[in-house]
């Protein structure tokens, strides 16, 4: 056993092995929502209380304009309304997160979703209002009264949207469409978390396990060759009998982004969801291209993976089996957290602390119960502090997931900690950047760690296979969604049918299907519907641009804390301290990285070569030393 996985605390705990109830997982495992509201009853008592305040905004209508302190006034009632909604909405979302089986956060989640309409409909007026205004008397305003200084990039952005803000009565209907912006996303959310029949098979060691989305994510890694068929084929299998229904749910869903974007006067849907973070929408089609042209870098991994399983063909079923056999990397709770700890020295004493506290204090919400929403995210509320939700199996992905999550969680605190509410919420081009240079610093910090050549394999290629998932599975993913949103922009229907034949051509492009490199089975054609990033509004791109970003940091710090140097470990802290102060483009660029251009994607796979080199390296080395000692 190696250092790695000997590092144990006092602490004993067993991971179950069996479906259980969140009633049965420790507190410490368990984050605490009572930081937020005591009760569902305190909930629904703040829920009223807000409910009551909202009309009392429009008193401000028509009087932005007439002084500084007319203005000061109405922003700080308007962003405190904001934050009282949002953290109402936190805790609606995460009770039901803990169980969506049970009704009543289900209602209180919708409750909080028409509060958050109802002041977006009684707030609509502002922006119209703000832009009747001369800009230099704004700009006047700000100068003259200090309390407007934290608005000051709001109002810079506000300016930015003129040309795709409508007159107040216009803005209002479109506020009002708002309440019907999710319920594709909802419905979808129910029915893949809560109400799908998801089917239990019996694997060839005799036990029975059910397949929803964790368990499926858990047993597709199987080294038993029938046992992966059994699963890909029962959860497929599943998703199939409902692909009518999902992509119904996905065309409601986009929809609305259709409808955003001709109000809104974009030229398309991917205009209308990068402006937001004034994003240009070649930094989108220019990493399309940049994957499209790097797929033999993928072929080569999967060609190693190919050999390395010792498989005659390689099939998409495949890609999920740890590449090395002999190295069991198995973690508690309690273990990763130590872990990822020890893996964040490079960002300092301050970052370590504040995470250790986040664990002390239960921000993390750490086990698969029955009816736990899947997948992990982490959110937070400012003045209190992050939550996330895992679903940690104990495996090495999962250690590699609390180090994802737990960079979104420091990100989130550090932001909250500097900048006021108006600014400290940072734009997702730059969140994903805090998550995946934390996965890289894990990965080298369990290299330096590992003391024998299978435990370097199982580690080179757990992180080879990341790089698979985020820079060319995402990417796969964003190529998809631009491809249905153009569809549907050009009023094409999207049903499962030609979602299904969409996302299998490009999923065998992607994998060299045609090449004889990856086998893809017309089944995968229905993997589109257990991907919930799909409605997430050009959301997953940004996996992939920002682990090119946080690669080339990455690289930079840990070479810097070899001689004790801080410069790019500070130009990174001040990154995220500075949360959502500037657009993303502006926040990359000073911590040091330029995303519009090619350089560091080809950094990126350039780093994606040499670990496949250094593999390569050590089975060479191993084939040598065979049958010897």
């Amino acid at each position: 056993m190696t250092r790695i996985v000997a590092l144990a605390l006092a602490l004993a705990f067993s991971l179950p092995t069996r479906a259980v109830e969140r009633s049965e997982i420790p507190d410490r495992y368990r984050w605490n929502l009572a930081d937020l509201y005591a009760s569902d009853d305190a909930w629904t008592v703040a829920r009223e209380e807000v409910g009551r305040s909202i009309p009392a905004f429009a008193a401000r209508r028509g009087r932005l304009g007439e002084s500084a302190r007319s203005l000061a006034d109405a922003l700080d009632e308007l962003f405190a309304l904001d934050l009282r909604v949002y953290r109402l909405g936190v805790y609606a979302t995460s009770r039901g997160d803990e169980d969506t089986r049970v009704a009543g956060p289900r209602e209180m989640r919708q409750s909080a979703e028409q509060l958050r309409v109802r002041l977006s409909a009684a707030t609509s007026w502002v922006r119209p209002e703000l832009l009747s205004i001369d800009p230099a008397r704004i700009r006047a305003f700000v100068a003259a009264e200090p309390r407007l200084a934290p608005y000051r990039f709001y109002l810079d952005n506000v300016l930015r949207w003129k040309p795709h803000t409508l007159s107040a009565a216009e803005e209002l209907v479109a506020s009002e469409a708002g309440n019907l912006a999710s319920a594709g996303a909802t419905t979808y959310g129910v029915l893949s978390n809560a109400e799908l029949p998801y089917p239990t098979v019996k694997l060839s060691t005799g036990q029975s396990v059910r397949l929803d989305p964790a368990g499926y994510s858990l047993h597709r890694a199987s080294r038993v060759k029938e046992d992966r068929d059994r699963v890909f084929e029962a959860f497929f299998g599943a998703l199939r009998g409902y692909t009518g229904t999902m992509g119904t749910t996905l065309d409601a869903q986009v929809s609305g982004h259709v409808f955003t974007r001709k109000v809104r006067r974009f030229d398309s849907c991917l205009e209308a969801s990068l402006f937001r973070d004034a994003i240009p929408t070649a930094v989108y089609t220019q990493l399309v291209a940049d994957v499209r042209r790097n797929l033999p870098t993928l072929h080569r991994y999967l060609a190693l993976r190919k050999r390395m399983l010792g498989l005659p063909v390689l099939r998409y079923q495949d890609l999920y089996v740890p590449v090395v056999r002999s190295v069991d990397l198995r973690f508690t709770p309690d273990e990763a957290q130590a872990i990822t700890l020890a893996a964040f020295a490079p960002l300092g004493k301050e970052y370590v602390e504040g995470l250790r506290k986040g664990y002390q204090s239960r921000w993390t919400d750490f086990l698969p119960s029955t009816g736990k929403r899947s997948g992990a995210n982490s959110t937070g509320v400012y003045g209190v502090h992050p939550y996330q939700l895992l679903n940690f199996n104990g495996e090495y992905d999962d250690l590699s997931t609390l180090a994802h999550e737990s960079g979104h969680s420091m990100h989130t605190a550090l932001a909250y900690a500097s900048q006021p509410y108006p600014t400290a919420e940072y734009p997702i081009f730059v969140a994903e950047v805090a998550s995946t240079l934390n996965s890289d610093l894990l990965l080298h910090h369990m290299l330096a760690e590992a003391k024998d050549d299978d435990t370097r394999l199982a580690l080179l290629g757990s992180h080879l296979d990341l790089q698979r998932a985020t820079l060319f599975r995402q990417t796969m993913f964003a190529e998809v969604e631009l491809a249905f949103h153009e569809k549907a922009d050009r009023g094409e229907p999207l049903t499962g049918e030609n979602l299904t034949a969409l996302y299998l051509q490009t999923v065998r492009d992607y994998h060299g299907h045609d090449k004889g490199v990856t086998q893809v089975d017309d089944l995968i054609g229905v993997e589109w519907a257990f991907i919930p990033h799909f409605y997430y509004d050009f959301y997953v791109y940004q996996y992939a641009t920002s682990f090119v970003a946080s690669t080339a940091i990455s690289k930079r710090i840990r070479e810097e804390a070899r001689t004790g140097a801080t410069k790019a470990r500070d130009a990174t802290l001040r990154m995220l301290r500075a949360g959502g102060s500037d657009y993303p483009m502006a926040l990359l660029k000073a911590a040091g990285v330029d995303m519009t251009t090619s350089a560091p994607f080809d950094a990126a796979i350039a780093e994606m070569n040499a670990l496949m080199d250094q593999m390569e390296a050590i089975l060479a080395r191993q084939g040598k030393n065979a049958g010897k000692g």
